[in-house]
């Protein structure tokens, strides 16, 4: 599963909501040969990049090109425990093991 975080500009935001996704899936005991992780920018947000695209709730609407099952909108972007309930979200919805 591709996992993608995206912020304003691609960087630190995104790279740290890219490692609180990292440590959940670690923590939760998740095989991480099954998941690629990565960080962009808006402009870089295709609905081919990723399956599943976490991003902070304000930039929701520039991303309205991507379909909306496909979005995860984080109400704090540095809340490790919110990204990692929505993230055991996204992995019971797909059926994939974890702690």
């Amino acid at each position: 599963m591709k996992i993608a975080a995206v912020c304003q500009s691609g960087l630190g935001t995104s790279f740290m909501v890219q490692m609180n996704i990292q440590n959940a899936l670690e923590e939760e005991g998740a095989n991480m040969d099954e998941f690629e992780l990565s960080h962009m920018d808006v402009g870089s947000a295709t609905a081919d990049a990723a399956d599943y695209f976490f991003i902070e709730k304000t930039l929701e609407t520039a991303l309205s090109n991507l379909p909306k099952a496909k979005i995860v909108l984080l109400d704090s972007i540095i809340d490790a425990a919110e990204t990692r309930n929505k993230l055991n979200k996204v992995l019971d919805e797909n059926k994939i093991s974890h702690n």
